[in-house]
């Protein structure tokens, strides 16, 4: 039995800020440090053989927190564009209520939570699984399916990409999920891939 860990960021600056971020690669907040130091405490006990993270550098940061937390800084660690947000094209840099009203509250919703609407030039849920699902299917499953311990930090829409995969939600349960900052989700799965157990923090 091996475990898939996924935990989103720490609070990063433009959280704080209420922009929309997407690719930009800001940094954690010293809240989002403590964020990631308490998520490292909720995953005392588990040790990790590899940990895969996104190019920005948020998810970096929350990932190196928890792992000096947990005392495993030495683990292999992958880092791939394929886990990055999705990008959120000409929104990114906005401040999030200003732009709802500029466009409606109703209009931004549907770009933040649909599966297939993307705001202008960005890439809508479905865009970004595209890219995330192909990868944690090749690279991430094959390591659990080997037994191996996978920690990915990641962010919001690419861990909520891989949640539908995992939790088989349709396009409009996924609409209604939100992945918290730094709450671990863990999965334990056999040697075939089948889920045994889901938790959250």
């Amino acid at each position: 039995m091996a475990k898939l860990v996924l935990v989103r960021h720490g609070q990063s600056q433009w959280n704080l800020e209420n922009r929309f971020t997407g690719w930009v690669d800001v940094p954690i907040t010293p809240l989002g440090e403590e964020e990631a130091h308490k998520a490292g405490k909720l995953l005392q006990g588990v040790r990790f053989d590899a940990a895969f993270t996104s190019l920005l550098q948020r998810a970096q940061q929350t990932l190196d927190i928890i792992l000096g937390e947990l005392g495993q800084t030495g683990i292999p660690i992958t880092k791939d564009q394929a886990l990055n947000e999705r990008h959120y094209g000409d929104l990114q840099g906005l401040d999030k209520a200003e732009t709802a009203k500029k466009f409606g509250d109703q209009q931004v919703h549907v770009w933040r939570r649909s599966y297939d609407v993307a705001p202008p030039n960005g890439e809508s849920l479905k865009d970004t699984a595209a890219r995330t699902i192909p990868y944690f299917e090749s690279k991430i499953m094959p390591e659990v399916r080997a037994g191996k311990n996978i920690l990915v930090a990641a962010h919001g829409n690419s861990l909520r990409a891989i949640v539908m995969t995992l939790d088989n939600l349709t396009k409009e349960t996924v609409m209604e999920l939100n992945i918290g900052t730094c709450r671990p989700i863990t999965y334990e799965m056999d040697a075939s891939g089948k889920i045994l157990q889901k938790s959250a923090a």
